[in-house]
């Protein structure tokens, strides 16, 4: 019988109180009533819906799932008006003998990257820039790459030797791409460079309804799925880059509508299709907050892998949460998941205007970047300060004096810092303002957003340009600022340097390693503040941040690699990338520390793809994981073999990187959030050879004994971790993560007991209700606005970490006239669960379960006196045994129908 998980009642939202200051995980919700059915054998699509059919299950196919990897069918069932309805048939449907599993639709979102400036090249990019960034461009000759994601990552140096992707086929999921964009080839189809693809969803899919494919991927209102192709494959243009393997085969398969979501249904069959339109490469930058490896999807992509393509997935922006926050499909087995680092330089596209100081006819050029709103049209006004101070932290951040000129004529010139862009603007707008720029108290430019009710123009400049004019303003000079209409304004590229954050960790990537202690990330890429294509209605071109954009760049590189190599088998692919990469320091932000950043945060480091490309050696794996203390591996191997020409001769040695604390200081409740705390606390590797010769096509085995750090705290579940490395005798050097946990992953609670309770549906304020609170429920069908008025009871379950199973079972109390409904489950006697329940496979956070009396049978429980025994399976706990499970139990509540 297949295993059957029915969510249809979950909600996740926005958490008040005490909640509220919980770490709210992003889950992905389910489709009421939309499932996925993976078939067993022979059966086929046609003979289930008859099956159906014939036992009186109305569906509606969403989508045909048949293929080599993967056979099954996702669909709606119709004529089901009551959540009672739906789980008898989806029940039902689990036990036939053809289906092998049965999971809910789940609706995943387009990435919340950070969209740092879009914008199309206007009335022309300025000629003298153009001259000098055209260099950055490479198309083989030996031109110079000086484009610094491609410096970062080695991507230069293959370029350099005219190493482009080509005949490589690379496919995109996502939200589809602009392939009109001229730097995209402008076409679609055989002969261009996106050549293969589909449309699986239509404009109008919004993840909950029915997709309606159109088979062309062409995308003009999400835009990500753009700016990925970009970074992998885009052609020479305006703005000076290309991607980073432009010669390759882009296939573009869109998974996502404008309404912004996908089920995973459509995510499932956009990658075996992509897979046997025969795909060398699969990336997307897509997930969700998991932390198993057994979600559908991510079952999906770890065939891919097994089948011998590799799958690159983006490791997520939840950084915030900490560890243990792996998301889904990255957190697949065998699926190589992308952390993000930050752009050495910030990309800034700025609009051109000018200045002219007193009555001196004499313009001076200036850049700046619109913001929102930004109705600047064409204009020449005065400029006006509030402060000559240029270091000044809150500028404009209380309100200005009295004797403040109407500002209706000036445009006002604001410091950056301390108080919100929204209370800055406020305050200009109550002395009259219209247009406010805004100049940075950092490096570079980047689009500020301020909709407050009266502010007409928002735009910002360079920290020194804004310096300059508050300097010429001091002196009583008059500044007048001359706008061209940014939409016709030519505009120029320009790259501050990072000094604070480039080339570390961005700290919005996320964290692993997964609950069953799997290596995640593998390795990262550049993906904060990166310039690349942007739909042509969107503008054109964009800089974005996030794993989104880390993540085409490591596919781009696997492309390169391949080139030189001749191979695209996934594991060696992986293995190679991470012991060439680079391992850097932990940096939180705002200052960079003594010690490594854990692998639990950067995987084996920033890739290198030249040193991947033509490396002699070959490890055997890219991690080594020693489990918790509780599965403690004290002992592990890995083999080294030599692919060169010549003997090798290898010294080995290890170093730390920061050990972090999960938890907090009395290792009980939620992951500490970034940053959390790190130690510089180190375990001790022995290994069994720390020098070792081995010939031309040899091999080699090398027994790692790890020693965990002393004097750590483990109920703080610390994650140690480091590298074994290994420097060569022809001048390789390479290195091999690894992790461990020092501390019982079981016998840490998983379970918030004090904010697991029931509530009232009715309630804002989700308060505890009072013991012994009666609820009068209807019994069957009711019309949606009677049921948003009926007061229901309302089950609050906040766990800790995740579980691979929470129940929430309905105990009877205070007569035994239940009968034959009451039955034992696991020692308790229950008359059944929620109907919701048992939940497979949650993440950390707080979950919410209005419950209209449906038992998990699809009965409804008799009218009573009841508690919900709520018990959520600890981490490598038995599912059989009660007291593997963290348990609560709710106050005595009353139910009645009416």
């Amino acid at each position: 019988m297949a295993r059957l998980a029915v969510i249809s009642l979950f909600s996740l939202l926005l958490l008040p109180r005490t909640l509220a200051q919980r770490p709210t995980p992003q889950v992905a919700p389910t489709v009421p009533g939309a499932y996925i059915a993976e078939f067993r054998d022979t059966e086929t699509r046609e003979s289930f819906y008859d099956k159906l059919g014939q036992n009186g299950h109305a569906v509606s196919h969403r989508m045909d799932l048949s293929y080599s990897l993967f056979k099954g069918v996702s669909f709606q069932l119709e004529n089901v008006s009551t959540t009672m309805d739906t789980v008898a048939a989806a029940r039902m449907i689990e036990a036939m003998p053809e289906v092998q599993h049965l999971w809910p639709v789940r609706i995943f979102r387009v990435p919340d990257d950070e969209v740092v400036w879009t914008g199309n090249d206007g009335g022309g990019v300025d000629a003298p820039s153009v001259a000098v960034l055209r260099r950055r461009q490479l198309s083989g000759n030996g031109t110079a790459d000086i484009f610094s994601p491609h410096i970062m990552t080695q991507v230069d140096h293959l370029r350099a030797e005219g190493i482009t992707g080509a005949g490589v086929r690379v496919a995109v999921i996502d939200t589809g791409v602009d392939y009109n964009h001229p730097a995209l080839g402008g076409c679609f189809g055989p002969g261009c460079l996106v050549s293969f693809g589909t449309d699986l969803v239509g404009d109008n899919y919004s993840g909950s309804n029915i997709p309606v494919p159109d088979q062309d991927p062409y995308d003009d209102c999400e835009g990500h799925g753009t700016h990925v192709s970009g970074i992998i494959a885009a052609q020479a243009n305006p703005f000076g880059f290309t991607g980073a393997a432009p010669d390759v085969t882009l296939g573009s398969y869109r998974v996502f509508g404008c309404g912004g979501s996908a089920g995973n249904d459509v995510l499932i069959a956009a990658y075996n299709q992509a897979y046997e339109d025969g795909a060398d490469i699969i990336t997307a930058s897509i997930g969700g907050a998991s932390g198993w490896s057994e979600e559908p999807w991510a079952v999906a992509v770890q065939r891919i892998v097994e089948a011998g393509v590799p799958c690159t997935v983006s490791a997520g922006n939840d950084g915030t949460f900490g560890q243990f926050y792996a998301s889904t499909a990255a957190n697949g087995k065998r699926v190589t998941a992308i952390a993000s680092v930050d752009n050495t330089l910030s990309p800034s596209v700025l609009v051109n205007a000018t200045y002219s100081t007193g009555n001196s006819s004499n313009e001076i050029s200036f850049g700046w970047t619109p913001g929102t709103p930004a109705d600047w049209g064409n204009m020449s006004m005065p400029l006006w300060t509030g402060q000559y101070n240029t270091t000044n932290p809150a500028d404009a951040c209380t309100s200005y004096p009295d004797s403040t000129p109407d500002l209706s004529d000036f445009i006002v010139l604001i410091r950056r810092g301390t108080c919100t862009f929204v209370e800055k603007v406020t305050n200009a707008v109550a002395k009259g303002a219209r247009y406010v720029i805004i100049y940075n108290n950092a490096g570079g430019v980047s689009a500020v957003t301020a909709d407050v009710e009266g502010v007409i123009g928002i735009g910002s400049v360079s920290a020194e340009q804004g310096a300059e004019w508050v300097d010429l303003l001091a002196t009583g000079a008059e500044v007048t600022l001359n706008i061209i209409d940014p939409d016709f304004a030519t505009r120029y590229p320009v790259f501050s340097p990072n000094n604070v954050t480039g080339g570390f960790l961005s700290t919005y990537t996320s964290w692993g390693p997964t609950y069953e202690l799997d290596v995640k990330p593998q390795y990262s890429a550049p993906g904060g503040n990166i310039l690349s294509t942007y739909p042509l209605a969107l503008g054109g071109y964009a800089v974005l941040s996030g794993t989104s954009m880390a993540c085409p760049l490591a596919a781009a590189t696997i492309a390169l690699i391949s080139q030189v190599r001749g191979t695209l088998d996934p594991a060696t692919m992986e293995n190679l990338l991470s012991a060439t990469a680079n391992p850097n320091l932990f940096n939180d932000g705002v200052d960079t520390y003594e010690y490594l950043a854990p692998v639990s945060q950067q995987g084996g480091g920033l890739v290198q793809a030249y040193n991947a490309a033509y490396s002699a050696t070959l490890l055997s794996v890219s991690s080594l994981a020693f489990n918790d203390s509780d599965h403690f591996i004290p002992t592990l191997n890995f083999s080294i073999e030599n692919t060169g020409t010549a003997d090798i001769t290898y010294n080995l040695s290890s170093i730390g990187a920061a050990t972090a604390y999960t938890l907090g200081a009395n290792g009980t409740g939620y992951p500490e959030e970034f940053p959390n705390d790190l130690v510089a606390s180190y375990a001790k590797l022995a290994l069994s050879e720390e020098g070792v010769t081995i010939p031309a096509g040899g091999s080699g085995t090398i027994e790692v004994t790890v020693t965990p750090p002393s004097g750590l705290d483990a109920k703080r579940l610390p994650v140690y971790s480091g590298y074994v490395a290994l420097n060569a005798s022809n001048g390789e050097s390479l290195s091999l993560p690894y992790q461990g946990v020092y501390g019982s992953m079981h016998d840490t609670p998983v379970l918030d007991r004090s904010l697991t309770f029931l509530t009232k549906s009715t309630d804002a304020e989700y308060n505890p209700v009072a013991p012994n609170t009666t609820f009068t429920i209807p019994r069957g069908n009711i019309s949606a606005a009677a049921a948003n008025a009926t007061v229901y009871p309302e089950l609050v379950v906040s766990l800790f970490l995740g579980s691979a199973i929470v129940r929430a079972d309905i105990i009877p109390i205070g007569r035994t006239g239940y009968g034959s409904n009451v039955t034992e489950v696991l020692g308790v006697k229950t008359v059944g669960s929620i109907i919701d329940f048992p939940l497979p496979y949650s993440p950390r956070g707080a979950q919410f379960f209005r419950w209209n009396g449906m038992l998990d049978d699809g009965a409804l429980a008799p009218a009573g006196s009841y508690a919900v025994l709520v018990r959520a399976l600890r981490i490598f706990g038995d599912a059989k045994v009660r007291s593997e499970y963290d348990a609560v139990s709710t106050v005595p509540f009353n139910i009645q129908y009416k």
